[in-house]
């Protein structure tokens, strides 16, 4: 079995956030999959499924992005998964907004979420999908803009955005972290090729 955990704030009040993107592309795969998250006795809402032979469950934890660790721990305890076996999908203001990388390990990067997940596992050996949210704020004011609302025309351009984060972690299920690679090579080469196209090149 692999797990994917989505970052992201419980609540409506948080459910269209900018820090939230990693939930939101976890519930698009859920919905494709035709699988719902439920409550569990641990801090995270969680769904199981199939993919050709391959068990997976996704996860969005409920202690608030700066605690993320504490969930994804014991979620990988529960389910006696290897962090190789572990995508963290979550936000990233050094990304372009709709811009997507993937990482087989590293730091946090300036990411609570991330930084509370390394500190709690005691490694960084995982791989992590981050999605892009722009840096679109001024000085001091990070934290307003993380929790601030995509608009309709953000979220609209968000979902396809996660038609190609959703065929990376289908990779990620089936095959691992080189399958996950592989396939985000060909989404990237295929997107590089669609620009050079459509700049007549």
């Amino acid at each position: 079995m692999r797990a994917i955990v989505g970052i992201g704030n419980p609540g409506k009040k948080y459910q269209f956030n900018r820090h939230n993107v990693g939930f939101l592309a976890l519930d698009h795969f859920a919905e494709k999959h035709h699988i719902k998250f439920f409550p569990s006795k641990y801090d995270y809402y969680f769904a199981e499924g199939e993919v050709e032979g391959n068990s997976f469950v996704l996860a969005k934890p409920t202690t608030y992005v700066n605690n993320s660790g504490i969930a994804v721990k014991d979620l990988i305890h529960h389910y006696s998964i290897p962090v190789y076996d572990l995508l963290v999908v979550v936000d990233d203001i050094n990304l372009d907004e709709f811009d997507f990388r993937l990482k087989k390990s590293g730091s946090d990067g300036g990411h609570n979420g991330l930084a509370s997940i390394i500190y709690l596992l005691n490694t960084d050996e995982f791989p992590r999908l981050r999605i892009g949210i722009g840096s679109d704020f001024e000085k001091g004011s990070l934290a307003d803009y993380v929790l601030s609302d995509f608009d309709e025309s953000e979220l609209n351009k968000l979902k396809e955005t996660f038609e190609f984060t959703s065929g990376i972690i289908r990779a990620f299920i089936t095959g691992g972290y080189d399958s996950c690679l592989s396939e985000y090579s060909k989404i990237k080469n295929q997107l590089k090729n669609n620009i050079k196209d459509s700049n007549g090149s």
